[in-house]
């Protein structure tokens, strides 16, 4: 199955969003910073954490729960692709994940173990991959070809993007 030209287009924009937020920063690293980055957040959220910015806003908890679920979303793919000879890589709902999976008044202590070892161990197989596996390719089913390294790049920006989003809703509440 491959993604049809308008899904590409959508795809490579979102993909272009993801890269601009990690820039040229080494995406391990950011990705490393990530758990820090998450108690930094929730601290500062204090009683706001569950508050949602606008009733079809995610609160920062379920931010928390959407990255959560990126994590194992992408602990798969990385597997597929280092394992598989251009796996299918599947898109997932990020919306019915997040409405299955998660609630507002979701504990964190349920949440950030999980997400601590999934990143642990992605960034171990991070680091003891080779160039050769970092460039091994799956097809995602909506935006095309993706390596390895792309794969994990866009993570590292996807978590840029929703600490600054979780950032700006709890900027958008306190302003109220």
């Amino acid at each position: 199955m491959t993604a049809s030209p308008e899904s590409l287009a959508v795809g490579r924009a979102y993909q272009q969003t993801l890269l601009a937020a990690l820039g040229d920063d080494d995406p391990a690293v950011a990705q490393a910073a990530t758990p820090t980055n998450l108690r930094t957040l929730i601290a500062d959220a204090g009683n706001d954490l569950r508050t949602r910015p606008e009733p079809a806003e995610w609160s920062a908890i379920e931010l928390v729960g959407h990255m959560l679920d990126a994590e194992l979303a992408s602990s798969v793919r990385y597997r597929w692709i280092l394992a598989e000879l251009e796996p299918d890589l599947v898109p997932y709902d990020q919306d019915l994940w997040a409405a299955r999976f998660h609630s507002a008044d979701e504990p964190l202590e349920t949440l950030l173990p999980l997400f601590d070892a999934l990143r642990a161990a992605n960034l171990r197989l991070w680091r003891e991959a080779s160039a050769a596996d970092r460039a091994r390719v799956g097809q995602h089913l909506e935006r095309g070809p993706e390596s390895y390294d792309l794969t994990f790049r866009l993570l590292a920006g996807h978590d840029r993007v929703h600490i600054a989003q979780a950032r700006a809703g709890l900027d958008r509440i306190r302003a109220r």
